[in-house]
């Protein structure tokens, strides 16, 4: 190409594939400024349609309606990132509230019931992990399977009943406040979404992740012990379920089988909305944690509207949908 072409304002300009595009602009364009934006439009309408919305103490218990939440989607995104899903992590929760409810009639202290919380939702990640590494399931239809049987033995135990009587120190890890409207949760949250993302994104465990996501087969040719990453992964999401069902149960005092029933939907779509592909590959932690404020913005926001429960679901359910069938839209729309 001449000198001549390369200045000739009438020669039109290619587009720069986005590997040579800065990285401003290529941040510019990403899904996660994209969402960003949402955030910051939710909380403008938010602050618009109610005059409680930007109540510090309002702001601060909107955000127990996605930490717990999240504390799941950030293992969730390593799992699906890595072409797994774990639909069990709200029955693990139950279970882990009914192992802990047990432990308290039988006297045992705050440390006992942390304990026996992380420990159920490692076993259950453990069950879930080596029927799908082990025996080579479906990890959809081993974990639907295990939905079941998790919260199958929360009825047994419990019934119509409801375990209480948790000691004031426990209910700290759902109730309590580290600084002013800072709450323990939140700080947790925070912590949990920089160590997500140094693993994700920094380690080389995150970098096999990626490469299994992606094709699982050449990872395995190129020396990485898929099933044991995957085994891995499932362990986390356990643990994160145990966690979550530790500040739950703090925060509501008791425990029913019913503990968190439908969680593992809002998990997946918190995942998928932060850009996490549901075929496995790619996503970020960021993404994320800006999907986990949009979502408890929402749900706020139409909370303080009054809006019934079963029209967030609805909308929960719509935005599943629509965040996994949009990039499929845009790109029929390009052609």
């Amino acid at each position: 190409m001449s000198d001549a072409t390369l200045t000739d304002p009438a020669t039109p300009r290619r587009r720069l594939p986005d590997r040579l595009q800065s990285r401003s602009a290529r941040l510019l364009k990403s899904w996660e400024v994209l969402l960003l934006g949402v955030a910051v439009a939710i909380f403008v309408a938010n602050s618009l349609a109610s005059p409680y919305f930007l109540n510090a103490w309002n702001l601060s218990d909107a955000t127990f309606n996605f930490t717990e939440k999240a504390m799941i989607a950030f293992a969730m995104a390593l799992l699906i990132i890595s072409g797994e899903i774990d639909l069990s992590v709200a029955s693990i929760i139950a279970l882990a509230s009914t192992a802990m409810g047990f432990a308290v009639q039988m006297g045992a202290g705050t440390p006992e019931l942390v304990l026996i919380g992380l420990a159920t939702g490692l076993a259950c990640g453990a069950i879930n992990g080596a029927l799908v590494t082990g025996l080579g399931l479906p990890s959809i239809v081993v974990t639907i399977g295990t939905m079941s049987l998790f919260r199958g033995i929360s009825y047994i135990v419990l019934g119509d009943q409801a375990f209480r009587g948790y000691p004031a120190a426990f209910s700290y890890f759902g109730q309590g406040y580290v600084v002013w409207v800072i709450s323990f949760e939140l700080v947790l949250f925070a912590v949990l979404a920089v160590l997500y993302g140094i693993l994700l994104h920094r380690t080389n465990f995150g970098r096999m992740v990626y490469a299994i996501g992606n094709n699982a087969t050449a990872a395995t040719f190129s020396g990485i012990r898929v099933g044991k990453v995957k085994f891995t992964l499932f362990l986390l999401t356990g643990l994160m379920s145990g966690i979550a069902a530790i500040c739950l149960t703090a925060r509501l005092g008791s425990t029913r089988p019913s503990i968190g029933t439908g969680w593992e939907l809002e998990v997946v779509t918190m995942v998928v909305l932060g850009g996490v592909s549901i075929l496995g590959g790619s996503g970020t932690i960021p993404g994320v944690v800006i999907a986990a404020f949009v979502m408890g913005l929402v749900t706020f926001g139409l909370g303080l509207l009054n809006v019934p429960g079963i029209v967030m679901s609805i909308f929960i359910g719509l935005l599943l949908i629509g965040v996994i069938a949009l990039p499929r839209l845009w790109a029929m729309w390009r052609r």
